[in-house]
């Protein structure tokens, strides 16, 4: 995720960051570019078509669909927007799940290996969560003296939940914790399973194929069909000015693409790793 300063506004203007949508559209743009200077040329050089043909009657037309692609594209965006603040809630959940569960430990263990057990293993859930979003390859040991013996063709966060558990289940066993005991921390570690699922939710339900289509084709027949209506008022300033329209418009396209998966290693993503790691650290201070 990149850090910066929200009211250092002059940055953003003269920046351009490796993910700015500038660099993603820019060979576009250039044909656009190309393309508008051509129906430019065509219209008013060689078909020397005038102000009274019926042509001019075009702009009203893009009039119309422009309101209509504005508020496609603000449900867009506010649509994938909500997507990567539900992911941030939910890995704010994590952290303070994994703290109250840790908090409580301290009080009710009393052995020093059970504390270490759990000192090292609510750190490991977020981390492999982390990794299990991102779907890259999760290593048997995480942390030193952390082996977890993961079948890796299975449900990674689930199988450290059930080790979590069953330690759990061990101390009821052992008269090392109460029934009362471990209803609270039950409900504690339940918290972990929800949060992962509802992760997963977001990370494995992408945008409705027909929707992000349609938006697509809109702005590219929209685009395409803008030279027609302004060359005549603007002629070789047709070019730039529906290249910047087109910059505008898919820049918003673009900007809601990446956010609406807001789990994996683009700048604009939730940095989970850094949160994972923030939870380790929290963990062993509390235990």
């Amino acid at each position: 995720m990149i850090s910066y300063n929200t009211k250092d506004w002059f940055t953003f203007i003269f920046h351009f960051h490796k993910s700015d949508t500038v660099r993603k559209l820019f060979p576009i743009m250039i044909a656009i570019g190309i393309y508008s200077g051509t129906i430019g040329y065509l219209e008013v050089q060689y078909f020397k078509i005038g102000k009274n043909d019926y042509i001019q009657n075009i702009p009203i037309m893009h009039g119309m669909l422009g309101f209509v692609i504005s508020l496609l594209l603000v449900f867009r965006t506010n649509t994938a927007y909500d997507r990567w603040w539900e992911g941030r809630k939910l890995w704010g959940g994590l952290v303070n799940s994994s703290r109250n569960l840790a908090i409580k430990l301290s009080a009710i263990l009393k052995d020093e290996n059970d504390r270490k057990f759990f000192r090292k293993f609510i750190p490991v859930y977020a981390d492999i969560l982390h990794k299990h979003l991102n779907d890259s390859e999760t290593s048997k040991q995480l942390f030193e003296d952390v082996d977890l013996e993961i079948d890796h063709h299975k449900h990674k966060p689930n199988q450290v939940k059930r080790i979590m558990y069953h330690k759990i289940n061990d101390l009821y066993d052992a008269k090392k914790i109460t029934g009362d005991q471990l209803i609270i921390l039950n409900s504690e570690l339940q918290a972990f399973t929800d949060i992962c699922g509802a992760c997963e939710r977001i990370k494995n339900t992408p945008i409705p194929y027909s929707y992000s289509a349609f938006i697509k084709k809109f702005i590219f027949f929209y685009i395409m069909t803008l030279p027609f209506g302004y060359s005549i008022s603007l002629g070789y300033y047709v070019a730039p000015v529906v290249v910047f329209i087109f910059y505008v418009l898919a820049s918003l396209e673009l900007i809601a693409e990446e956010i609406e998966d807001p789990f994996g290693d683009d700048e604009n993503d939730l940095p989970t790793k850094k949160i994972s790691e923030n939870i380790k650290k929290h963990i062993e201070e509390l235990i």
